[in-house]
Order: structure tokens, then sequence, then C-alpha cells
């Protein structure tokens, strides 16, 4: 595996053109309220990774640097968001607070009140302040390539280009956005828009030429965010390596040792990916060195295999809760495009909202899942909230009881392909006790999360009569798993030291290693064993604002559907959706 020969002398050329403008800085900026372990910090985002995966390639010399790295500082285990998906996760790293304040559970939003879906963006989060926004208030320089959940891309001290959910590169995905012509020139593929090729020959060749895809996506973060670097300096830099998630979701069964010698070459191809990547790690350990620079890699969430997908519309549906419309309830859900029939009864979503708009008679219907992220999304169909609400506001309480207690009873344990009696659900939240909010102040949090068990994915869609179906070795990809990877070294970092923190305490532990105060609203904490020396971690007030009398139940703050909409284009939305339902996000 390995780029061609033009590839080689391209990357060749933008690698010394980057070190030519990527000249170390003399002093680091901004306000230093309290003592800082560090002048600067650089953090690569890892998206996906998990020790499971990395620790045998280390053991086999295949990852030095990352070893090296290990050694010189400390690592363990980061807990990811429940959910863990991608969009929750890298929010919650960014601002600090869980998903029941920031209010993104997944790459959709539900809005109850006009029963539509929509993709979440920044301009869901203007209650929010990011890590980035704290930082460049304070007048420290930020870079941030290619982390979620950053488009459209905000004003910040510095330069941000936008994360995976960026339509393509025809949108505005940089920040300044005069910046947007020169980025094109050096690298026309910035947001990484290429979905895996399917070809039915395409055989070893074509896999190969998937996987070079995505190594060579991990040189290019390194190219983008040392000449990003170089042209606007930096305090806190961050580069997001997505596509190790992506290689992970598509190539999971070459990286799973129960399947280790089913497809050696294509297993190989795959560990040498991983190769290209401990290359990546590092030439950014090189370049945070040559800036004086402390180092967090982390992960939003680990990965494992999926074994099977769980059709839980399929369960509502035969327990009576769900009923779909006329031919879509002969034929099955099959997730094949569906509109709303001309003059029929209102209540299903609007044509276009979805890959597969839900075939759902709401004025039936007393429970659904609207949308699924691995975890699922259950709204009760509840009278004065949705458009066809039917449950009334006194049942409601008992419903999700019961739909709780079912969901985790006896009636979802099934037999697994080695005939073990397994659990569909190890958890059926209620997000105001998961997350200890309220639900008249996240009122686009669902009314129950459904959590798999490992190895399952909830999908909303409809196949077939059973409620699991077990995944063949042919179809078998990656999934998510709630253990990160957290890996921190350099100046102000403990050596050899081993560590434990949860995603949302990264964000006031970079701001600790800066010399900052904490946001006392922020919700995690500072990982103090990461320190060689005890930080000092001072708090900062935040002014709270007092609703006026007579708000409506959605807080003003609330992104409503359509809002939130006007961040993509109708050709835009087609696009990212057709990029995360190629990965099995939107099934």
């Amino acid at each position: 595996m390995g780029v061609n020969a033009a590839n080689e002398a391209e990357v060749q050329a933008m690698t010394e053109d980057t070190h030519q403008s990527a000249s170390p800085q003399a002093e680091a900026t901004g306000r230093r309220p309290v003592d800082a372990a560090a002048r600067r910090v650089l953090i690569l985002g890892l998206d996906g990774a998990t020790f499971d995966v990395l620790d045998p390639l280390m053991a086999e010399g295949r990852m030095p640097r990352l070893a090296e790295a290990i050694r010189r500082g400390c690592a363990g285990v980061l807990h990811s968001t429940v959910p863990p998906i991608t969009p929750a996760a890298w929010t919650t790293f960014l601002t600090g607070k869980q998903p029941g304040s920031h209010g993104i559970i997944d790459f959709e939003r539900y809005d109850p009140f006009t029963n539509r879906l929509v993709l979440n963006s920044t301009r869901c989060l203007d209650h929010v302040r990011n890590l980035w926004q704290i930082l460049s208030d304070r007048g420290l320089r930020v870079c941030s390539i290619n982390v979620p959940m950053t488009y459209p891309p905000v004003p910040l001290n510095g330069c941000m280009i936008s994360g995976f959910e960026t339509p393509g590169p025809q949108a505005e995905f940089v920040y300044p956005p005069d910046w947007r012509r020169e980025i094109l020139d050096r690298w026309p593929d910035p947001t990484l828009r290429k979905n895996w090729r399917r070809k039915v020959l395409g055989g070893d060749r074509l896999f190969a030429r998937n996987v070079d895809y995505m190594a060579r996506s991990f040189r290019q973060g390194a190219e983008v965010a040392r000449w990003c670097g170089g042209r606007t300096g930096w305090d806190v830099l961050m580069v997001v390596l997505k596509l190790v998630d992506n290689l992970q979701h598509k190539a999971w069964k070459h990286i799973d040792p129960r399947f280790a010698r089913r497809q050696p070459r294509r297993r190989e191809i795959t560990r040498a990916a991983f190769g290209a990547l401990d290359a990546v790690i590092g030439e950014m350990l090189d370049y945070a060195d040559e800036h004086a620079a402390a180092v967090l890699m982390v992960s939003d969430h680990g990965h494992g295999s999926l074994d099977g997908k769980v059709y839980v519309n399929l369960l509502l549906q035969r327990w009576g809760y769900l009923r779909l419309r006329g031919g879509a309830a002969r034929l099955g859900w099959t997730g094949m495009p569906w509109r709303k029939p001309s003059g029929g009864r209102g209540g299903t979503l609007p044509a276009g909202d979805g890959p597969a708009d839900l075939p759902v008679d709401f004025t039936s219907t007393r429970a659904c899942v609207m949308h699924a992220g691995m975890a699922g999304f259950l709204y009760v169909n509840l009278k004065g909230r949705q458009p066809s609400g039917i449950v009334e506001p006194a049942e409601y309480e008992p419903q999700r009881d019961e739909l709780q207690a079912r969901l985790l009873g006896p009636e979802c344990q099934v037999r697994d392909p080695g005939g073990n009696l397994v659990p569909l659900f190890t958890a059926a939240h209620k997000p105001e006790e998961l997350y200890g909010c309220r639900r008249k102040d996240q009122p686009w949090l669902p009314d129950l999360m459904l959590i798999p068990r490992d190895g399952l994915a909830v999908v909303r869609k409809i196949r077939g009569s059973q409620a699991v179906r077990w995944l063949s070795y042919r179809h078998l990809e990656g999934t998510h798993r709630p253990e990160g990877v957290l890996v921190a070294t350099g100046p102000g970092v403990a050596a050899g030291r081993r560590v434990e923190a949860r995603l949302v305490d990264c964000a006031p532990t970079v701001l600790a290693l800066l010399g900052q105060r904490i946001p006392a609203d922020m919700e995690g904490h500072v990982v103090a064993d990461l320190f060689a020396v005890p930080p000092s971690v001072e708090a900062e007030p935040v002014a709270v604002s007092t609703p006026t009398a007579g708000a409506r139940t959605a807080p003003a703050h609330a992104v409503t559907a359509p809002a939130a909409a006007q961040a993509y284009s109708a050709a835009e939305l087609a696009q990212v959706k057709a990029r995360l339902a190629d990965l099995g996000y939107l099934e």
C-alpha cells in the first residue's frame, strides 16, 4: 500500500512549503492568570481510536512514535459521552459540558414542536461557549482543523477549518474566509468528503485504494495543521484525523483478531494504514517539540465490531405503539424514500427530511424512534407537543415507564449466534435523569435513549420480521464503544503515569495547562494526575441570565428545526447525509 509516485511528489512539495511557513514562535500570547504548565498545547484528535487496536500494534513495533509518547508521558482510557457518537462526543470535548447541557446527541436533531428532522450544526450551539471562544476572548490564538461539529465555522482569534459534516469544498468551510482559495489550491479535498467506494469486482485493489485515501488523509491533516499554524501563530492547535474512525468502520473485520486468517492481504493493508498514522503522529510530536508545546492525543470514543442491528420500531409496531401508513404497513418499512400523499392527513415528516422519510401514521402512533446513531432516540407522541400528538400529558410518565420496562425486560432478550441469551439494550435512559437537566430546558432530547449492548446498533428502519439481524462475516463492520484513548506528553506532563478521565474533563484540563481559570459552568474536572506538578485550578464565575416570565416551553436558546436547517442548502444536505449513511449513521 502507499501513495503513487505523483502523489508522493505533490506531498513532498507541500511538506517543504509547510516547513518553510511554520517557523517557531518566540512568545505565547494571551492572559495567563494562574500558573501555566505549558506555553502551548497541541491536540491531536484520533477519531474512534481504541487501545484494543493500538496496544497490539505498538507491541509489534508498528507504532513506535505513539509508544514513545506514552513512555515519555502518560496514557489511559478516556470515557466517552452517552451515547458515544461523534457529534455528541466532540461537542462535549469542546464545551466541557455533557449533551444534556449543549443539546447535541446525534448528527440529526428532532424538533417535536414541528415534527421535523434536521442536521445539527454550529447554529445549534449559540447558547453555549466552547473552548475556542473562551481562549479567543482571553487573547490566545487558536487553530482548529477538521474538528467535527464546527460547521459553519465561527469567528475566532486564529483560524478554523470545519469538520466532517462540512458539505464539501464548495461550502464556506474556513475562517478567515479569504483563506479559502489558497487552501483549495493546495488541498482540493480539505473537508474529506470521499465515501468508501464499492464495485462488484473491485477486489483487493479497490480495497487498497480506499484505505490509501484514508492513510493519505492523515498526512494531509498534518500538512494543513503546520500550514495554518505557521500562517497565524498559535497557543492551541488542534487537528482531528477523522478517517481513523472511518477506517475502523469499514475494515474492522480485518483488524479483529477473531478473523486474522480470513483475508491476510487486506489485514496487512489495514495494519499498514496504522503505520502511516504513526508516522503522522511522530511528525506532530516533532512539531510540538519545535514550539515547546504539550501534546494531548484524544479519541472521542473507542471502537469494536458491529455484530448486529436492532429494529426498535419493529418492536414498537408489534407491541401496538407505532402504526405505519398504508402500503408501508403491508410491505414493511424498508427505508425506501417515502412521500407525504397529497391531501392526506398531517403528521408525517415532510418529504426530503431524511434519506428515508418516516412512513408513520402519527395520528395513531404513541411512540417512535425518530432517529438513531448507534443509540436509539425514542419520542412519545405527546399531545400538545407534537402536531399530531395523541398521548395525554397525564399518561406521559406512565407511558415512558411502561416502555422502559418492556425494552429492558424479557421481551428484549434474544439468542446471539453462539446460542447465548442476551439483552438487546443495556439501558433505556430518561435523559433528564442521565444528564441532570430539565426537560423543559432541552425539549429536543428524546423521551427515552436506548443504549444497545456492545456489538449492536439501533436503526430506525424496519427490515424483515426479526427484532435483531445478526451480521455475517461478509457484512461485518465496526461500531463505537465508550472507551476512547488519552495520551499526554511534553512540557508540564507527568511521565510514566496511567490516567483515567472522561471526555468532558478535556476542556478544563486544556485551560489548566495554559494557566486559565475554568468557567464555573463547565461540568468536567481538571485531570490533575496528568500534570507533573499539581496544577493551579481556579474557577471563573459565569453570568447567568434569568428567563422572562411567560416564556414558551422551548427556551429562547433552543434552536428549532427551520433555523438549524439554514446551515445547509438542499443539495448540501443530500451530500452530508449520503456521507453519514455510508457509515451507517442514518439507517
